[in-house]
């Protein structure tokens, strides 16, 4: 693929394939969200306007060279620690969870810019490391990782502080953590397995699990959205049902069909050739982005994009598996289409860092 990532002029930076392509996943999210929430006019001008805001803050936000992301990760990481601690003390409780702090115009949910800061500020303190990692950066590195998730943990927010935890080693691991600690830790995580179980998940997390394994035990409690996700998506054949003639969701057997579950709706509405055309668009933004990292600048853009881009391709990864029941319900956004305005922000947050890193050469000097 010839790249025209490329700076537009001496001010501007731009890279036309992510930019084209998350607009237009982002303007089918608005389609498939009109139709999950029942046609609902404020839902979908809502998520509107947070897509016009996004796409313009993606764009700032790839102007600035990448030195400005790398000398201001720290403030950037403590300011967004400060965030979850003012969760805690001022955020509102909704369904037993101290997730989002309201700023009266605007929720948001904090853990989700501690998702972009860790792998920024890690990316920063490894680039200059020398390979292998030593042990002592190594153990500052996963202990800074294990704080942070434990915060969003408790909350509770399982499915984000399990990517807030994958998206620290999947900078570690590409930094160039050594195998033999890599072995080391999934023995001792493995072994840690009933120690976790017992202490670090709630009753209801545990159920989900459970049900994971038998949806068919609690068919009306705890295996319900499993099971209906699995009759929509099975529902819809090859050419689906026809807009808005999902009987799953506009019957309301579905849950979250606005959120955790709308991938269910595409499947039940536009069937396996529109299920198709979705993951074609979100394959082609992960190969770009690995293709961005493979020619970044320097090892700071490498790890920067390289960890950005995981965390995005973690995040669909686990919402296909848990609307298709290979892994349990964590509640997780599907990016640029599933409703939630800070889910929906991060993202382009992110792929704005993404696009700067990818856009910005350093000039050789004769």
């Amino acid at each position: 693929m010839r790249n025209y990532s490329s700076q537009l002029n001496k001010d501007l930076y731009f890279d036309p394939y992510l930019f084209i392509s998350i607009t237009l996943l982002s303007l089918m999210g608005l389609v498939f969200l009109f139709s999950a929430s029942q046609g609902s006019y404020d839902a979908t001008i809502k998520q509107f306007v947070f897509v016009i805001f996004g796409l313009l803050l993606m764009f700032f936000l790839s102007q600035p060279d990448p030195d400005f992301y790398k000398n201001n990760s720290l403030i950037f990481l403590i300011s967004s620690i400060i965030l979850i601690i003012a969760t805690f003390i001022f955020g509102n409780e909704i369904n037993g969870a101290k997730r989002w702090l309201n700023f009266g115009f605007f929720s948001l949910q904090s853990s989700e810019i501690i998702k972009i800061a860790l792998p920024v500020f890690l990316a920063a303190y490894l680039y200059d490391k020398p390979l292998p990692i030593s042990f002592k950066n190594t153990l500052i590195c996963i202990i800074l990782i294990l704080i942070l998730t434990n915060f969003v943990r408790i909350q509770p927010d399982l499915g984000t502080s399990l990517v807030i935890l994958v998206a620290g080693l999947y900078i570690l691991f590409l930094a160039g953590l050594s195998w033999r600690f890599i072995g080391v830790s999934i023995g001792i995580f493995l072994l840690s397995l009933p120690f976790i179980w017992n202490n670090f998940l709630e009753p209801f997390q545990r159920q989900r699990i459970l049900t994971l394994f038998d949806p068919a035990n609690d068919p009306y409690g705890s295996g319900w959205n499993i099971t209906q996700s699995k009759i929509a998506i099975g529902s819809g054949g090859i050419l689906g049902k026809g807009y808005q003639e999902g009987s799953q969701a506009h019957l309301d057997f579905l849950p979250e069909t606005e959120t955790d579950f709308i991938f269910s709706v595409i499947a039940e509405e536009f069937g396996f050739l529109g299920v198709c055309v979705v993951l074609l668009i979100f394959f082609f933004i992960m190969f770009r982005c690995l293709y961005l990292a493979l020619n970044a600048r320097d090892r700071f853009c490498r790890l920067t994009i390289g960890g950005l881009s995981l965390i995005f391709i973690s995040t669909v990864f686990i919402n296909l598996a848990m609307v298709i029941g290979i892994i349990p319900v964590v509640g997780m956004p599907l990016p640029f289409i599933s409703k939630g305005g800070s889910s929906l922000l991060s993202f382009y947050i992110s792929f704005g860092i993404i696009i700067s890193m990818a856009t910005h050469k350093k000039l050789m000097r004769r």
